[in-house]
């Protein structure tokens, strides 16, 4: 059987006719525009996935069913997401409004989590039956595999780990809260210190990349200046990977995964961001004698949304 996965987002939407080996077969895209209501984006979705299944040479017969991974917190038993940000969705009816448009069964998870189970299936962490999937982008998003299935918790509000808090009385979080994880292991943190840093050493090679500038400055002006040897920008560098590596401690500690997955846009540093937080990460493990979780980056970039989306329902 063949699977149709959405990768929805703030700004676009993304399909595609996916394998069971999680192979896309073929995919396309089309514009959210938010300001619309749920019901015509929805409609949306449903016309790209029948495009996406012409274009594979495929017909509606052919597809087991739909997966769809959203940018907000989802119930997997009851197809509602109670809530969305990115869109401004409350109480979305999800299910329900795709099968007006398309008669199958239709699922719908966190997208962070979706592309945890697609590293899980087709990634870096294939063959295992545990791993968490951490994001590094604007905030940190999290997928939790347990048992080779996505775990979203009892209430569909699980895998939330961006807003661990591990610091009490600690930065402001968007959440409301002090101190959260992505407070610290986001590229916002990132964006946030090399400010900080720069303004008080405006001679350091941060300040000259950004043209004096700061509100040019990104996490790969910060990385870039951090391996070309700047001592600003390798001290922030090494404070956000020191956050990281507490966060990936205490799920560890939590959770004693097989894997930890890095993704995300911090994680294309690659083997400079994976070799730092390996080295931050071995002194904090608790068990000393004992094997721990092995840190990876994830491998299967933008494609992991629509590949974990569609296998859901297998």
């Amino acid at each position: 059987m063949l699977y149709i996965g959405v990768d929805l987002g703030g700004t676009g939407i993304k399909a595609g006719v996916v394998s069971e080996q999680g192979h896309i077969l073929s995919k396309g895209s089309t514009p959210t525009m938010i300001e619309r209501p749920y019901q015509d984006i929805i409609a949306d979705i449903a016309e790209l996935c029948k495009k996406v299944t012409a274009d594979a040479g495929a017909q509606m017969e052919d597809i087991a069913c739909i997966g769809v991974g959203v940018p907000g917190i989802c119930d997997p038993k009851t197809g509602v997401i109670p809530f969305c940000t990115n869109l401004g969705w409350h109480e979305v009816p999800f299910v329900l409004e795709m099968q007006k448009h398309i008669n199958l069964p239709v699922y719908v998870d966190n997208d962070a989590t979706v592309a945890g189970y697609a590293e899980s299936i087709a990634g870096v962490s294939a063959g295992t039956s545990s791993s968490v999937f951490i994001t590094l982008g604007t905030g940190v998003g999290g997928g939790i595999i347990i048992n080779g299935k996505p775990f979203s918790g009892a209430h569909g509000c699980g895998s939330e780990i961006g807003h661990m808090i591990l610091k009490m009385d600690g930065e402001m979080c968007s959440c409301g809260n002090e101190g959260c994880f992505e407070r610290y292991a986001s590229a916002t943190a990132i964006i946030r210190e090399a400010r900080r840093a720069a303004q008080d050493i405006p001679t350091c090679a941060i300040m000259t990349a950004c043209g004096g500038d700061l509100d040019k400055i990104n996490a790969k002006i910060v990385i870039h200046c951090a391996k070309a040897g700047d001592r600003t920008a390798q001290a922030v560098f090494s404070d956000y990977v020191k956050g990281l590596a507490h966060g990936i401690v205490s799920i560890i500690n939590c959770l004693d995964p097989e894997v930890i997955v890095l993704g995300g846009g911090v994680s294309m540093a690659g083997e400079f961001l994976l070799d730092a937080v390996r080295e931050a990460v071995e002194p904090l493990i608790f068990y000393k004698t004992m094997p721990h979780a092995r840190i990876e980056l994830a491998r299967l970039g933008a494609d992991a949304g629509i590949i974990g989306a569609a296998l859901l329902g297998k």
